[in-house]
């Protein structure tokens, strides 16, 4: 089974969120997000046949589970992440040619598994496939890279991941995108996981200084030792 845990924790790290998703994602704002989720929900009801509409939807749902995760509620983060997969899989179908559509998918089916082992059976194979796929259609964006980069770190090198792994994956995403603040602050997790703490804290300054708002960030920073 841990074979399918790779992307259990992939966060957003997307196209650009809209100010007020991102501003939610930050604060770790719960009662927000589900607003927002719902209204991007019922514009995708009222839309079933628009891609943009039920990306949108996905899309938030999968910001609500992240910040749950963050939260470590993961069964708040399997219930958002499967009525986003609902969504998702309409957007992919209506446009199966889109990278970004893919990478969501992949990561709301990694973010149903950790309050359901056994659902690693079901969505382990949706989560891998589909970060690769997205990565296959759109090698020249830094998200797909990124996702990955965190699915290799949560994988066992046993199992054909691992922190060095990940750490190609970030590095590109990094050369794609230097100013990518999530890409930044995988980056300095991924160091301490290799217990270079030093320059763990300065990737994750690095992401707080061009993202100071999120908190999560901040926390990261501040559990991770000087040397």
């Amino acid at each position: 089974m841990r074979i399918l845990l790779p992307l259990l924790m992939a966060s957003c790290l997307a196209a650009e969120l809209p100010a007020d998703l991102r501003k939610a994602r930050d604060a770790q704002d719960r009662p927000a997000l589900d607003q927002l989720a719902a209204a991007a929900d019922a514009a995708a009801q009222a839309k079933p046949n628009d891609p943009t509409a039920q990306y949108n939807a996905a899309r938030a749902q999968l910001v609500r589970a992240e910040v749950s995760m963050e939260l470590r509620d993961k069964n708040a983060a399997k219930t958002a992440a499967e009525a986003g997969i609902r969504v998702a899989e309409k957007a992919v179908a209506l446009k199966p040619d889109s990278g970004e559509y893919h990478r969501i998918l992949g990561t709301l089916c990694g973010q149903v598994i950790p309050a359901n082992v056994l659902a690693g059976m079901r969505y382990g194979k949706c989560a891998l496939d589909e970060v690769n796929k997205a990565v296959e259609l759109a090698p020249k964006d830094a998200a797909g890279y990124l996702s990955r980069a965190v699915g290799n770190y949560y994988l066992p090198a046993s199992f054909g991941g691992g922190p060095e792994l990940a750490l190609k994956d970030v590095d590109k995403a990094l050369q794609l995108d230097p100013k990518d603040a999530d890409a930044w602050l995988w980056k300095g997790i991924i160091l301490r996981k290799l217990n270079r703490n030093t320059d763990a804290r300065q990737a994750l300054s690095k992401s707080l200084e061009l993202h100071p708002p999120r908190i999560w960030t901040k926390q990261q920073l501040e559990k991770t030792p000087a040397k």
